[in-house]
Parts: C-alpha cells; structure tokens; sequence
C-alpha cells in the first residue's frame, strides 16, 4: 500500500479519491484550507468513512507546504487544489495566480527539498489550448464539430494560454513538466476536460454537469423555474464519469514502469463516445424527468472553446486506460 498525499482534498475529486483510497488500504493524507463551499461537507462525510489524516493548511504559504511534505514524505502527491473556475479568475487574478501557480512551485520546491523519491500528478485543464478559434467549426442543429479535429484533440495541439485561469494553470502545468527535465522530479500532468459526480457541490461557475442537473431538479419541482446559459447550448464538451477519474489516478500507482508517464502531459477526458453539447443535455434531463426547461440565452463567456473533446489516445496506449462509463449512466447516477 502507498501512502498518498491529496491537496484539494476535501473538494470533489479529491474527496472521491480519499474515499477510494480508504477502501483500498492506501495510508491517506489530506491538505486542504477548506475555503471552497462544500468542502466541509465532503470533510464530515469523509470523517466517518476511515482513519486518515489531514492538515488544514494552505499551498499559498511555504511554511505549510514544506511542513506537510516534510512531515508524510508521501509515495505519491496528488495535487488537486486549485482555484477552478473562469469567471472567478476573471475577478481576482492575482488570488487565481497565488492559488494555481505559487500553489503548486511552493509544493514542487518542497518535494526537491523533502521527498524527492514522491511522484506527483497535477491537475491541469484544456483551458491550456485557448479558445481555439482559430479553427474551423460546423454547426449542426444541437452542436458544433470540429473540422480539423474531427476525432478530439491531443497533446499535439499548441499551448495558448488565455485568461487569468489559462494562464495559471498553464504555468502550473509548464513548471511540473520543467521540474522533471531540470531537477528529475517525477512529474505527470493531467489536462482534464469536464468531470462530474457525487460530492462535487456543483455552482454555475464551476461544474456545469451538476449545476444543470439541479436546475432540471427544480424544474420538476416548480415547472415555472428558469435559469440563464451562456452561448448558444451548441459548445460540446467530452464529459468524464468521476469513477472513471478515481480509475485513472490510482492506476498511476500500480504502474510499474512511471519512468514512462514522468514528465509528460496527458489530455484526459470522457472522448467523442462521451461528448454532449448543453442543448443535447438538455434534452436528455427533459426525457428522463419528464420536465420542459426553461432557460434564456446570454453572450458567450470570454475565452469559451466551441468545442473541447480530449484525444486519451497517448495515455490508453501507456497506461491502458479507458473510461467506462456512459453519460448516460453517470448522470443518472446524480438526478
């Protein structure tokens, strides 16, 4: 069993993985400033599901970083906490910036320091690539497709930080890769598209899947409810089961040969087997509930992607991994 240390921990993917982690007998240590909403929520549930231990402390502050990574000299780091959503970067970029990218230097120079022999895996996101409007899209009635991408995107596509949030979590990302070629830190980064699932406590800045399953909820309930999309409905994104995440971060351990997976970049996400546009997830909540949403249209957020489907062909090939579950299933699973 490893001993595995989770920033972020109490935030959605984080707890999911605590969670998992527990079940498997892995030695689990969490560290998180509990500053999101629902963190707390995620802390209690996970306080009576195992022992584990955890430090309120935050990656901000140097002092607590190398505390904590000098303290569990962890196996393995799984860097999850982050400032995650685009419109709150746009509002304070400089709470963003020491969020996502001092966060993370704080924590790499600590491991050079403390625990050279961890391996860490960062959570990156697509925002990397930009708005890709410099490609050509086709617009059909529910979605847009890509015409020089028609199958997702890989790890090919050129970087082109866009945004407050863009930037931060590419400059995240781009010091773990460096980290690796400069010092030799075991470093693996995962651009994650959409994720979604239990214990995510959805806001609509930040995961949209939850957030519009909840207005589909109030919708049953009071058929007059309405709400507001950005855009047009038609931007498609390949959406990831958090089963399938919790998959991929503990198949990471069992991997014999990391030598392999170190400083590199992976786009993660559900593929074009998983993609749905809004309007198309709309309609799906309008069958399965039986319901007729109500929403209106505003203009489009700066720096939205029409379309974001990842390519998993470069980490199925080294890891073999797939996800396997369905949006279908998955949610269903949260309705």
């Amino acid at each position: 069993m490893s001993r595995i240390l989770i920033t972020g921990g109490f935030g959605f993917v984080g707890s999911n993985i605590a969670l998992k982690g527990l079940q498997l007998g892995h030695e689990i240590v969490i560290m998180d400033n509990l500053c999101r909403a629902g963190s707390e929520l995620n802390f209690n549930i996970l306080k009576n599901s195992g022992e584990f231990k955890y430090y309120i402390k935050d990656t901000r502050l140097m002092n607590d970083v190398k505390y904590v990574i000098k303290e569990v000299k962890p196996d393995f780091i799984f860097h999850l906490a982050g400032q995650v959503a685009m419109t709150t970067s746009i509002i304070d970029p400089l709470n963003d910036f020491q969020t996502n990218v001092l966060g993370t230097l704080n924590i790499l120079e600590a491991i050079r320091e403390y625990s050279p022999y961890s391996t860490i895996i960062y959570s990156s996101s697509n925002k990397v690539y930009g708005d890709l409007e410099y490609l050509t899209y086709k617009e059909s009635q529910t979605r847009y497709s890509c015409v020089e991408h028609p199958n997702g995107f890989s790890e090919e596509l050129k970087l082109d930080f866009q945004s407050p949030y863009g930037c931060s979590k590419g400059a995240a990302d781009q010091y773990l890769l460096d980290y690796h070629r400069m010092f030799d830190v075991q470093s693996i980064v995962f651009r994650h598209s959409t994720m979604y699932g239990g214990m995510q406590n959805a806001n609509e800045d930040q995961g949209w899947i939850g957030w519009f399953v909840d207005q589909a909820k109030k919708t049953k309930i009071t058929s007059s409810h309405s709400f507001t999309i950005s855009g047009d409905g038609k931007q498609v994104r390949d959406v990831l089961y958090v089963d399938d995440v919790i998959d991929l971060y503990f198949s990471i351990i069992s991997f014999s040969d990391k030598e392999n997976l170190s400083g590199n970049a992976f786009n993660i996400g559900g593929g074009f087997d998983q993609s749905i546009s809004l309007l198309e997830l709309f309609n799906f909540l309008e069958n399965e509930l039986d319901v007729k949403l109500n929403f209106r249209k505003k203009d489009w957020r700066k720096n939205d992607q029409k379309i974001f489907v990842s390519d998993n062909v470069k980490i199925e090939r080294l890891l073999n991994w797939k996800p396997t579950n369905t949006f279908e299933q998955g949610i269903r699973s949260i309705l």
